[in-house]
């Protein structure tokens, strides 16, 4: 079942999995991911949706889209290009260079733009939080309802033109989803070493 959830100019279009709950509600993952959509300054309105799976959707997903194996936390499946979203540390530099095997956005007219969708495993997420594991970083022991609304917060950031494999980006992330969490990881206790 899918649910729509308006936060401000943002549509979050909700879709939990057969046999899937989550710790915390669809209401409270729409704002965590409205707040990224308007730090990355995402055109508006815009739609995005967002699924809440399991391990096995995701290692599909993952070897399927990535060539990875096993299941990873969140996948973002962006519709707009990087160049579409406000500049931040460890953007490429210069003028933005679209991508031209990227297929072009097209809406038609009275309708959002849909920037993208975002799949999150809650196995993956309860598990990372209840180990110790969590926060992005590995480090961080704190509720499952923390690590979704970082996984939703993070997969937004991502369709968001964002990326943490350059060291500065990364860093910047790492940063905003902080702020954005309003410090939340910073009181999550780290994991035994």
């Amino acid at each position: 079942m899918t649910r729509a959830h308006y936060v401000g100019p943002w549509r979050v279009d909700l879709t939990v999995r057969d046999g899937v709950e989550s710790p915390v509600s669809g209401r409270m993952l729409a704002r965590s991911i409205a707040a990224a959509l308007d730090a990355v300054g995402a055109p508006t309105p815009g739609s995005i949706g967002l699924i809440l799976s399991d391990d096995h959707e995701l290692t599909e997903l993952n070897e399927a889209h990535l060539g990875g194996e096993g299941p990873t936390d969140v996948l973002s499946f962006p519709l707009l290009q990087p160049s579409a979203f406000r500049d931040h540390p460890g953007k490429a530099a210069g003028p933005p260079v679209d991508d031209p095997d990227w297929p072009p956005a097209v809406t038609p007219p009275g309708r959002r733009p849909h920037l993208g969708d975002i799949v999150i495993s809650v196995e993956r997420a309860i598990e990372q939080a209840s180990t110790g594991r969590g926060g992005q970083t590995g480090d961080v022991r704190w509720s499952a309802a923390d690590e979704l609304r970082l996984l939703a917060t993070h997969g937004a950031l991502h369709i968001g033109g964002w990326d943490h494999a350059d060291p500065v980006e990364g860093a910047a992330m790492r940063s905003l989803e902080r702020d954005l969490l309003g410090g939340r990881m910073a009181t999550g206790t780290a994991a035994p070493g």
